[in-house]
């Protein structure tokens, strides 16, 4: 398998690391889908990332259906989602809370370019979303007294609020208290610590234009 995108983007780092953690083989493209936009462009018209390349040349994209997909492939045993029920709804909720902080993170951070210049209002809309957001993670997480949300076990819920949170820290950090979110703090450094998550990372760089 092939995996195009940089590990700066919370998205691709989240699906290189469930591919890591589940031990999987593959090529990591670390593409810029503003350097590299017209290389992604043969995969994905979007010019979006992550994308995904299957041993047989199929094409998946977006994080969602790729991480669904790699449940399937590795199977139930292995699988990083829930078994269905109840608590796979749980943390296909608690992964879209920590996806749609990544997109807000990321908008603010593609605000530092002129051609993409918001008004403060909308850059004010995406930090209360983003708090607040932390904030119902926080909530949810302080009551469980489990190491990660469902238990012992990494699961991608896990994966996708840690990866969340590192990004929000570097790209906003003053929208990442960790005194706010203790329960956060603490679930980020657990998987922080992971092989994993220590092998798929590359620090945030402002400079967008050449990333």
């Amino acid at each position: 398998m092939i995996l195009i995108g940089q590990y700066d983007s919370p998205f691709v780092r989240r699906v290189g690391i469930a591919l890591r953690h589940c031990e999987l083989a593959f090529e990591h493209r670390p593409w810029s889908v503003w350097a590299d936009a017209d290389k992604i462009a043969q995969y994905n018209p979007l010019r979006r990332v992550p994308v995904l390349i299957w041993d047989d040349g199929s094409v998946l994209v977006e994080t969602f259906p790729i991480l669904q997909a790699l449940d399937e492939l590795v199977g139930p045993a292995r699988a990083l989602s829930p078994a269905p029920g109840p608590s796979r709804h749980d943390a296909s909720r608690i992964a879209a809370f920590a996806s749609g902080i990544c997109d807000k993170a990321v908008n603010l951070l593609y605000a530092s370019l002129d051609l993409m210049a918001p008004s403060e209002a909308w850059k004010k809309r995406c930090q209360t979303q983003i708090q607040e957001t932390f904030a119902r993670l926080e909530s949810d997480k302080s009551k469980r007294s489990s190491p990660f949300f469902f238990g012992d076990t990494l699961l991608h819920a896990d994966i996708a609020v840690a990866c969340a949170y590192r990004f929000v820290q570097e790209a906003q950090p003053s929208l990442c208290d960790a005194s706010q979110f203790p329960a956060l703090s603490a679930l980020s450094a657990r998987a922080e610590a992971l092989p994993a998550f220590r092998e798929i990372y590359l620090p945030i760089t402002n400079n967008l234009n050449k990333s």
